[in-house]
């Protein structure tokens, strides 16, 4: 306990006034020319010791009756340690343009309301503790804890399994642990929204698995930068969150990850970039299992790494030009509709949205399926078809040769059965063929005297189907060697063509 001769002058301004809550500022009448990165040069008369605002905080000065006891500081250089780990502090802490000479402990603390605003600390430990009303550290600068056995790389703002009643603001804060992590807050559980817009740069990875995040995060216009050797620069895996918004020049160089995690609203990318790792090794996002209503993935250039939406669930997915890399994993992708969002952009045209599902390694059908079932949805049944020939002919490329042969006929004819009147044009113009032929040769009767007269169309006709037939076939035959040929051909066509067909018929009716 400090007795009050003890206190230097700015100390004794702040012992009395913290029991009415008054703010103690002392930039007043301070020459200017040495900001918060220079605090560490401030002398005396802006010098308060963290032992005298963490008694203050545990009750050292009671509140004057009819008045709420606040501690609020503005301008002073802190030294020592400002150690509150584990204590119960019934009394909000108002920071501004301090600067902090150690970290700030709160690990396991339960406090009220805890304000650093345009400060510079040199990290924040505030593991497992209770906030009951805002996080609020915007502008400040805040910088990585050494590593030690119970965080194994450094980091500057620890919040795991922390509770937030309110709301994190992050606006314009910098948070810097190159190669480290930034924010390790696994399993947080914030009431109110999680606020990085406006400046927020975090050097490190920011690591926010299995947060539960109420009212949203909100990154708009932020960067992370230096993930460590992960190559991760946001990590909301298995995260439960109501909002995401990436927008208005978000930049992540390391990869986004949105394994399982589940928002219960919208995300958003809206003009963001996703630069993946800065070693080129390893996707720019990570969508595997996620769950979402709105995907909005309108970003303002191509993410340089791949785009992993394997087994995502969604209800609306907005794209464009810029939204896909060289790679992207569809396969057990979900969604309700697909819109492609451009100035003066047409209706998506299927040859672009089969070229979205070839983007993906390998061949599985459920892309194509997933594809085809929206165009129906939407009533587009002839892009359906074109969508299940393109899958079938992606899919002819893995089979056997005799496979690829017969899958190349069955192309070639009725278009795997999606497009049967090619079978009608095959016939056509073999009809025609023989017509001709035939019609410039004489053929030589069966049974002389006998028979209907020969008739070239009806007598190639009876070549080419091969049910039933109407007797030209079995009266005549051919002493010219090229004209029985043709006719051996069209009754191998005629059979092909029928077979083709039956199997092209069966697969449509077996999709319908």
């Amino acid at each position: 306990m400090f007795s009050y001769h003890e206190l230097t002058s700015p100390e004794r301004a702040l012992w009395d006034a913290f029991p009415e809550g008054r703010r103690v500022d002392l930039r007043t009448g301070v020459p200017e020319g040495l900001g918060v990165d220079e605090g560490g040069q401030w002398g005396p008369g802006r010098t308060v010791r963290a032992a005298v605002i963490v008694a203050l905080l545990l009750g050292a000065n009671a509140a004057q009756p009819g008045a709420v006891a606040c501690l609020r500081l503005a301008g002073a250089r802190i030294t020592g340690h400002l150690n509150l780990a584990g204590t119960q502090i019934e009394h909000a802490l108002w920071i501004e343009e301090c600067w902090f000479e150690e970290a700030v402990d709160l690990l396991g603390a339960s406090t009220r309301t805890v304000a650093m605003t345009g400060c510079r600390v040199p990290g924040v430990e505030a593991d497992s503790a209770c906030i009951e009303g805002n996080l609020d550290l915007r502008r400040s600068v805040v910088e990585s804890l050494a590593a030690s056995p119970f965080n194994e790389v450094s980091t500057a703002l620890s919040l795991s399994d922390a509770r937030v009643s309110g709301g994190m603001l992050l606006n314009g804060t910098r948070i810097s642990a190159p190669g480290g992590l930034a924010v390790a807050a696994g399993g947080l559980v914030t009431e109110g929204g999680v606020y990085c817009n406006r400046g927020f740069l975090a050097r490190g990875e920011v690591r926010l698995v299995g947060a539960q995040l109420s009212r949203g995060l909100y990154m708009r216009g932020s960067r992370l930068e230096d993930p460590g050797p992960r190559g991760v620069a946001l990590d909301l895996n298995n995260a439960v969150v109501s909002r995401l918004d990436f927008s208005d020049g978000f930049t992540a160089n390391g990869t986004v990850k949105l394994r399982r995690t589940q928002i219960s609203d919208r995300v958003g990318f809206e003009g963001g970039v996703l630069n993946g790792p800065p070693d080129g090794d390893g996707p720019a996002l990570v969508c595997r299992f996620m769950q979402a209503v709105d995907v909005d993935l309108t970003l303002a250039q191509p993410p340089s790494g791949a785009v992993d939406l394997r087994g995502a669930q969604v209800s609306f997915l907005y794209d464009s030009e810029q939204s896909w890399p060289d790679v992207v994993e569809l396969e057990g992708f979900v969604y309700g509709s697909v819109k492609r969002v451009e100035a003066g952009a047409r209706r998506d045209s299927v040859d672009g949205r089969v070229a979205w599902i070839r983007r993906s390694p390998g061949y599985s059908p459920q892309p194509y399926e997933q594809l085809a079932t929206w165009y129906r949805t939407i009533g587009h049944d002839d892009d359906a078809r074109r969508v299940l020939l393109a899958k079938q002919r992606h899919r002819r490329r893995a089979l056997s040769w005799p496979a690829r042969a017969w899958g190349h006929l069955l192309d070639a004819t009725v278009g795997y059965g999606y497009r049967p009147w090619l079978a009608g044009i095959w016939l056509l113009a073999l009809t025609a063929l023989g017509s001709l032929v035939f019609g410039a040769h004489d053929p030589t009767p069966v049974k002389p005297g006998e028979g209907a007269p020969f008739q070239p169309i009806v007598y190639t006709l009876d070549l080419l189907i091969p049910i039933g037939g109407v007797g030209q076939r079995t009266a005549w035959y051919w002493t010219d060697g090229g004209a029985q040929w043709l006719a051996y051909v069209l009754i191998a066509s005629g059979w092909v063509l029928t077979t083709a067909v039956v199997a092209g018929v069966t697969r449509t009716l077996q999709k319908s």
